[in-house]
């Protein structure tokens, strides 16, 4: 089978490349063709120009929310410069043998791309990392209410809602954006793959009856610890971008009443925020995943994902419990599945109370240690390996080309 990897970035600077570049690896090792085309920059991670059975493809484009804000509104609905090129590429396969796969569109492709792929006639699978195909803002989260929305997606109560983190102005060109995907998808057989129940439970029912849905989880790639966990670290751990929907400040509300010491590992625009209400804590900014597992091992007494909005993830709670880390997740996020409250960590409404007892409870270095060991057996007793992920992923493209047949 041949697989066309569509993504934005082919650097895993964030969740939706770093897993488009690992189902690369995984669909290869298992003797696919895999074409990894990527609109931003010519340059790749290494590994997708080192793999065998994987060919990239860089567009050379920019981001294009860093152009100037006229251009950027106009492109970030509908941009046309890389269609032709595109399109081009596309007729070398067929859709008796070739599926695509879409896992970002909305840092470069934007609605057109949709478009292509339907003049394209290939089998279509995107994975939902995000809400943006239904969700003007992406997080199914009112910022104006910082609540979960409840409002239908591109209903005449969303259209007017002032839900965007930015502005209404850069709300309507979300808005604008997700109709035109909407319009260029009509009628187009396509299926899509949520990476948690929870991402399903969250807009699934806004999509068209006759839409396929599977629920495939991320890939982890991780090093199996080669023996039991050796000191027990003493901060409040959390890792990812600093912002209010991921509960950045409500971490460091929640470490400072509990007297316990922080570690951010991340950036964005709470830094000055969290720094003001603990000048104690540090903020390391981004690091690379072999530094974020060191510094988790040595420093963590529990990793902290307290996400306000409806995550399809994160990530981070399955690493850290794979080195045998507890960890305190929200129960809207979508990898609070993998977590047994009360023995492998903690599900909790994402509110200061509930995660200052939590932590407080995990003062007790004993329960820390066994809640510790448990979170590893549990991971390890089920991996979410690249190599499953990657099988589960055949299965739906194979299911998706005899469709079409």
């Amino acid at each position: 089978m041949r697989i066309v990897i569509l993504a934005d970035q082919a650097i895993a600077d964030g969740g939706a490349p770093q897993v488009a570049i690992a189902s690369a690896r995984g669909l290869a090792a298992l003797g696919h063709q895999v074409t990894y085309i990527h609109g931003v920059g010519d340059a790749g991670d290494p590994v997708l120009d080192t793999t065998p059975n994987i060919a990239r493809i860089g567009l050379g484009g920019v981001d294009i929310w860093s152009k100037p804000a006229l251009a950027a509104a106009r492109d970030g609905i509908w941009y046309g410069e890389y269609v032709e090129r595109l399109s081009a590429i596309l007729r070398q396969f067929s859709p008796e043998d070739t599926v695509v796969h879409v896992h970002q569109w909305t840092k470069y492709f934007s609605a057109s791309l949709f478009s292509v792929l339907r003049k394209s006639g290939l089998p279509l699978a995107i994975s939902f990392h995000d809400y943006f195909l239904t969700c003007p803002t992406g997080l199914k989260y009112r910022f104006d209410k910082a609540e979960p929305c409840t409002l239908a997606p591109l209903s005449g109560a969303c259209l007017v809602a002032p839900c965007d983190p930015r502005s209404m102005a850069h709300k309507l060109i979300r808005f604008a954006r997700t109709v035109a995907a909407g319009r260029a998808l009509k009628s187009m057989p396509f299926t899509v793959i949520h990476v948690s129940e929870q991402g399903r439970r969250t807009i699934g029912s806004y999509l068209a009856p006759d839409i396929a849905q599977h629920v495939i989880e991320n890939p982890i790639e991780v090093p199996r610890p080669s023996g039991p966990r050796g000191g027990i670290g003493s901060k409040i751990v959390y890792c990812g971008r600093l912002t209010a929907e991921k509960g950045a400040l409500l971490v460091a509300q929640a470490a400072r009443a509990a007297g316990m010491p922080s570690l951010f590992i991340g950036e964005g625009p709470l830094r000055a925020a969290i720094q003001a209400l603990d000048p104690s804590t540090e903020i390391t900014g981004w690091l690379d995943k072999a530094a974020v597992r060191e510094r988790i091992a040595a420093e963590a007494r529990v990793v902290v994902a307290p996400s306000l909005w409806p995550e399809t993830g994160p990530m981070v709670t399955s690493e850290a419990m794979a080195a045998g880390v507890p960890v305190i997740i929200s129960e809207r996020a979508g990898a609070s599945a993998r977590v047994q409250d009360g023995v492998t960590g903690f599900v909790i409404p994402p509110e200061i109370e509930p995660l200052r007892s939590a932590m407080l409870a995990l003062k007790d270095e004993g329960l820390a240690r066994a809640m510790g060991q448990a979170a590893e057996a549990a991971y390890w007793a089920d991996p979410p390996s690249i190599e499953n992920h990657a099988r589960k992923l055949v299965a739906v493209y194979e299911a998706l080309v005899r469709r079409r047949r």
